[in-house]
């Protein structure tokens, strides 16, 4: 019996829960926003100090919510790049987010070693504006000064490891942050120095890669801090996914991923290919309309919020009386239409009615990831369960339709956070083994999450009609787009 804890530091605020050992019940939590100012209506800036994160870690912990707890695993955000100089001191803020200004610079390391298939072939992924390799690159080319003097590299998480541990020599990461960096290759489990070379123009040292039940060492007070990992990784193992599990993420942009024994390697570049957790693998699949598809369709309609437009849309049918809409609106990554725009087909008199739009936006988005689950199915990867997340997944439309047309059972969990409670059962499987009482290859059993399931039922001939209606528009619009 014991305690642990799990905290993930997101783009936006830290959260913190402390859990159980033997079960992985919450027992108690913490929640602190980073002080960080946006200016109203702004995104989300594109550099940040990490004290801000260390601020903020320390305010959600307070009033002892970490009393009696015996180790820490830490989540955090992923892509984020902290340059360090020699000394350990950060060179220039952190690189977080999407940032736009890496995507001349994705081009250039594309063309550099030898396009698409190359990248795929050395690291499982085509590098993309957000990487931490894609933003090496920008950094040599925009910032030469702070570029020769960086000597080291970090991610968020790995750096708050390190602050936790009272920076040490040896800095640490795992397989699943490492695996996002566009310089580590999830089929070999090594590092690639050419390609920090190639975007950098030097080397630099990088954190040894520790396996997912090493501790990545001991707090002076006696503390276990786990190996930590990307929120994506740390949200799969919080969730309990294991193989034939699939996880559909509903934000403005949609992501598919899934378990799987082995890396893929994708020329086509639409298979991101991550490592778990847990030792397993994780490829991803990402689309660049989800959400934003209904609330541009809400607007367009006139309609206040999300809801209004679910409830619009129940009042159609499947099929949408045959109005099909493309869903592209801001191009798209899967199939890769980086240039298009979205298209709406099937006008007739009887189909030109507000709550057929709505259907047919819900259904749209859907059959946009559906397209993703293809690409991975069509990969070997196994689907036979599929998590779907994200406040959207609540709606009744999407509930009503997304059974039959991503053509499998469907979890919808209960809202928590799983990024954290991710980050504490890796805690837990670093502290029993340290205490020799679980197997490092074998994680701990917590509880599953609460969540509502919806199965395919009778309707998934209609489904399976509604998706070939989306698939011959598609293939009439944008031929042989998902041919390599």
């Amino acid at each position: 019996m014991g305690i642990v804890a799990g905290l993930d530091s997101s783009p936006d605020f830290t959260r913190i829960v402390v859990c159980d050992t033997d079960t992985g019940a919450v027992l108690r939590q913490g929640y602190a926003p980073h002080p960080v100012d946006t200016p109203d209506g702004a995104a989300r800036p594109s550099d940040v100090d990490p004290q801000a994160w260390l601020l903020s870690l320390g305010e959600a912990a307070g009033g002892g919510l970490l009393e009696g707890v015996q180790a820490i695993g830490v989540s955090a955000q992923q892509n984020a790049l902290i340059p360090l100089d020699a000394q350990g001191n950060t060179v220039r803020p952190a690189i977080v987010g999407g940032d736009r200004r890496a995507q001349v610079a994705a081009a250039d390391l594309i063309d550099a070693l030898g396009g698409r298939e190359a990248w795929a072939q050395a690291v499982g992924c085509v590098p993309q504006a957000a990487q931490p390799v894609t933003k090496l690159r920008w950094l040599a080319k925009a910032e030469q000064e702070n570029a020769r003097r960086t000597a080291g590299l970090l991610q968020a998480h790995d750096w708050l490891v390190w602050q936790l541990l009272g920076r040490p020599v040896r800095r640490t990461t795992d397989r699943g942050g490492a695996s996002g960096t566009g310089y580590w290759s999830a089929a070999t489990g090594g590092y690639r120095p050419d390609l920090v070379d190639l975007a950098l123009g030097h080397q630099a040292m990088l954190p040894e890669v520790i396996g997912p039940s090493d501790a990545a060492g001991t707090t002076p007070e006696g503390l276990l801090i786990s190996a930590g990992t990307g929120e994506t990784m740390a949200a799969a193992f919080g969730l309990g996914l294991g193989f034939g599990d699939a996880v559909v993420s509903l934000g403005a942009s949609g992501s598919v991923m899934a378990v799987h024994p082995e890396a893929l390697a994708d020329t086509s570049g639409m298979i991101t290919s991550l490592a778990d957790a847990t030792g397993m693998h994780l490829p991803v699949v990402t689309t660049l309309n989800a959400v934003r598809t209904l609330r541009g369709t809400a607007e367009l309609l006139g309609l206040p919020d999300l809801e209004s437009l679910s409830d619009l849309a129940m009042k159609s049918t499947p099929g949408s009386h045959g109005l099909v809409m493309l869903p592209y609106l801001e191009g798209e990554r899967t199939p890769n239409l980086p240039h298009t725009a979205g298209t709406l087909a099937g006008l007739r008199r009887e189909s030109m009615k507000a709550e057929h739009l709505a259907r047919a936006a819900f259904e749209g988005m859907l059959c946009g990831l559906a397209d993703a689950l293809d690409v991975l199915r069509g990969r070997g990867v196994e689907v036979r369960r599929i998590f779907l997340l994200g406040k959207a997944a609540e709606l009744p439309a999407v509930q009503a339709a997304v059974p039959m047309l991503f053509g499998a059972q469907v979890v919808v969990p209960q809202p928590a956070d799983y990024a954290a409670i991710g980050a504490a059962r890796q805690a837990a499987w670093a502290l029993g083994v340290s205490q020799g009482t679980l197997d490092p290859r074998t994680p701990p059993v917590w509880q599953g999450a609460a969540a509502q399931v919806l199965e395919p039922g009778d309707e998934l001939a209609v489904g399976q009609a509604v998706r070939q209606q989306f698939v011959s528009v598609r293939e009439q619009t944008h031929p042989g787009a998902f041919r390599a």
